[in-house]
């Protein structure tokens, strides 16, 4: 079932995503059978295609939709495919969404070579259609989204990582993307350089908040355990409740806090212990806080461009992304 806001959402670009399935899918076809046969399995489990909405919406705002729209939301998720595809062959994530992941069904070795198919996949695309503009946006985030991944497994090493760092690793993996949807929307259309600058930054400050809302649901009640899942600690990931509550902490609790990260990350009864004391710390609120001030930031980006309907479902899918159940 689809989510009620995620349909009302789409309702002003509804005829552009239902002719982008069949573009999308044509967009995968090979020779091969068995690369038929995986690109028909990531088809058959998509998400919400909120990158399309991003890059359909943008388009719908600056002007009116293009082939190079169709062709700009293609890129974006045969690229954002690779890259997610490559993530978790490196995470060694057997699920993705619920799903088996590639490398659960067809190991390591295929779901990299998939993941490259793809990538050369959306660079032939868009230099066969001379959609260079287009490709430059989207290949300098999936650049930025690889930066930012590696940048964030140095800092899990050391454990030092300060506010400004953090926001520099989410802005690379998270927010360049939505960046570039909107980016791209906006350059599909012919809009001029200032408004796709504008809705560059846009989209990083959605990305923004839509990461640290990531990191909320981690201290959040699980509905199958009743218990908040603790992964980002599990897996050694400072994200911005912890890195807020470290800031202030006394140099006795910094010192338990990170020992017990780096070295009790697997027993469930210390994250559950690291946990409680980042909320009564205040870690939550904070978090909360400078989530919903790049939400306000957002919408004042979004006030710029003239009313229409693309522009108001803009702004609930801004909303939606920071009131996410997940």
């Amino acid at each position: 079932m689809a989510n009620p806001s995620v349909t009302k959402i789409k309702a002003p670009i509804l005829a552009e995503i239902e002719a982008f399935e069949p573009k999308f899918r044509a967009s995968m076809k090979s020779s091969v059978p068995l690369l038929d046969k995986i690109t028909h399995y990531i088809i058959k489990r998509k998400g919400k295609q909120l990158r399309p909405i991003f890059v359909f919406l943008s388009a719908k705002i600056c002007g009116e939709v293009t082939e190079a729209t169709y062709r700009a939301a293609t890129l974006i998720e045969l690229l954002h495919t690779a890259t997610l595809v490559h993530d978790d062959v490196v995470d060694d994530s057997y699920q993705r969404r619920g799903f088996f992941s590639l490398n659960a069904l067809w190991k390591n070795k295929i779901a990299v070579l998939v993941g490259d198919f793809l990538l050369s996949k959306g660079l032939l695309f868009s230099i066969d259609n001379n959609d260079f503009d287009l490709l430059k946006i989207v290949s300098d985030a999936v650049r930025q989204m690889s930066e930012g991944e590696l940048l964030q497994i140095e800092k899990a090493r050391k454990l030092d990582i300060e506010e400004s760092v953090y926001f520099e690793i989410i802005r690379q993996k998270t927010a360049s993307l939505i960046a570039s949807c909107l980016a791209c929307g906006a350059c599909s259309v012919g809009a001029d350089e200032a408004t796709i600058e504008k809705m560059r930054s846009l989209g990083e400050t959605i990305g923004l908040a839509f990461q640290i809302r990531d990191d909320l649901f981690d201290y959040e009640l699980d509905g199958a355990t009743g218990k908040p899942s603790g992964i980002d600690i599990k897996e050694k990931k400072l994200t911005l409740p912890i890195i807020h509550v470290l800031s202030k902490s006394t140099p006795k609790d910094k010192r338990w806090l990170i020992n017990t990260i780096k070295n009790d990350h697997h027993k469930e009864s210390k994250v559950r212990e690291i946990m409680d004391y980042v909320v009564t710390q205040g870690g939550i609120e904070y978090a909360n806080a400078s989530m919903q001030e790049y939400k306000q930031k957002a919408l004042v980006i979004l006030d710029d461009f003239p009313d229409s309907e693309s522009k108001e479902s803009l702004r609930e899918l801004i909303t939606y992304t920071i009131e996410r159940k997940k």
